[in-house]
């Protein structure tokens, strides 16, 4: 397939150094950069997030997607009265 695509100044080095070191073309240069940023997901570490309890809420949560809902429509409010 042939496209345009437009590069970043550094991401242009990038694949220029490749070409000099490989003696590749352009073409396979950012070709061969795309494959291996592709396949070096499958060869890593799954991404793990660390759970740490954060102790007992400090306030209750039985009400806390309504007390949200209420923040942000008086910030919307807010908001509408300093536009006009």
């Amino acid at each position: 397939m042939r496209t345009t695509v437009t590069l970043d100044a550094d991401t242009e080095q990038i694949i220029r150094r490749r070409m000099q070191t490989r003696r590749v073309s352009f073409k396979k240069a950012l070709n061969d950069a795309i494959r291996e940023a592709d396949t070096a997901g499958e060869r890593s570490q799954p991404f793990r997030t660390l759970a740490v309890s954060m102790g007992e809420p400090q306030v209750s949560l039985d009400r806390a997607l309504q007390l949200v809902g209420e923040l942000e429509d008086e910030e919307l409010l807010r908001k509408m009265r300093r536009r006009v």
